[in-house]
């Protein structure tokens, strides 16, 4: 299992992105937390990492925070929840965030995460609540530039996590600015649908 991947970001477009070590290509899939701190791409970057092997895949996530890559593996632990939904808990909610649910356990605010209904909601309450407490990190930080088109790749990354196309683009253009970068768009989008 690798811990930690240190390289030059050579591409990102929410969920994924690449790691160049060396002059090999990590690709990796990562939570909008993780996007919402990256630097620009050719920068220097170093991920904590999740590696997962199943009977017929391989997949490698990354993490800007120990925080985070923690969170993931135990979301992953109640049971019915796999690294998709993980992903979109980081997604929806910082680790700080999530943990205050949990403790509080507020399962209206969890069910709001896509792919999160009442009983999985009420499960992770249940299952995690005796470990929130040791869930530590920063909430999301908002990247100073974006893309040409923020809007559009914002709109594909809600649809990835999990939300329907026209639910996605309604998301979008309603949390969308003049000049906000696709990060701070789908920031905004998972605050909104949180309240």
């Amino acid at each position: 299992m690798i811990g930690r991947l240190k390289g030059v970001l050579a591409h990102k477009q929410p969920p994924w992105l690449v790691v160049d070590v060396h002059g090999v290509g990590y690709e990796l899939e990562a939570p909008m937390s993780t996007f919402y701190d990256l630097p620009d791409a050719g920068r220097e970057v170093a991920l904590f990492t999740h590696y997962a092997q199943k009977e017929d895949s391989v997949s490698l996530y990354g993490f800007l925070t120990e925080a985070e890559r923690r969170l993931f593996r135990d979301v992953q632990k109640v049971s019915g929840i796999g690294a998709k939904i993980a992903l979109a808990v980081l997604s929806g909610v910082s680790v700080n965030q999530f943990a205050l649910l949990v403790q509080a356990g507020d399962v209206a605010a969890l069910t709001k995460i896509p792919g999160i209904g009442k009983k999985t909601a009420e499960r992770m309450v249940v299952e995690l609540r005796d470990r929130a407490a040791d869930f530590a990190g920063a909430g999301p930080a908002v990247l100073p530039q974006g893309p040409a088109d923020a809007l559009s790749e914002a709109t594909i990354a809600l649809q990835q996590l999990g939300y329907k196309p026209a639910e996605a683009q309604k998301m979008a253009k309603a949390a969308a600015v003049d000049g906000d970068p696709a990060e701070t768009i789908i920031r905004k989008a998972l605050q909104s649908a949180l309240r």
